[in-house]
């Protein structure tokens, strides 16, 4: 049997994609911006909120996350460190493993270039039958990808 997992790429605007005990993948993205109208859903409240309904798809064995070790801005590495946080501490309170997957290697491994411009993870993406939305579900289906040739 398949092991149900999911891959993430952190971000204000993340990707997703998951790949179910039965074999079915669904992707997609979710954007973690607070509405004015809705003061109560902060960013990382709308984080957890979209992982606890992925949890609801199906029981997740592992989580493959892209890892990143360089952000052009402080602020986009604050953003990232409290996404990454948040999914550690969510992953351990349901014992799930975690893996982290350098950007290069994702690129590398979808593309076959470890300096993929971020429309040939797009363009990839499509090429093995995919639609995607833009860059963040592509990467994310890249990594989904990556897991599933890691967990067979």
């Amino acid at each position: 049997m398949n092991e149900c997992i999911l891959a993430l790429d952190l971000g204000t605007k993340t990707g997703w994609a998951i790949r179910l005990n039965t074999g079915v993948i669904f992707t997609g993205t979710s954007k973690h911006i607070p509405h004015k109208s809705n003061q109560l859903m902060n960013r990382w409240s709308l984080f957890i909120a979209m992982l606890n309904k992925l949890a609801d798809k199906g029981e997740i064995q592992v989580v493959y996350y892209e890892e990143v070790r360089r952000h052009l801005g402080t602020q986009a590495a604050h953003i990232y460190g409290g996404f990454k946080a948040l999914l550690e501490q969510w992953c351990q309170e349901r014992n799930i493993q975690m893996k982290g997957v350098g950007v290069g290697e994702i690129k590398k491994f979808w593309t076959g270039r470890g300096n993929a411009q971020k429309k040939d993870m797009e363009q990839e993406a499509e090429r093995r039958g995919f639609i995607v939305k833009d860059d963040n579900e592509a990467d994310a289906l890249a990594l989904l990808h990556y897991g599933m040739k890691e967990h067979g």
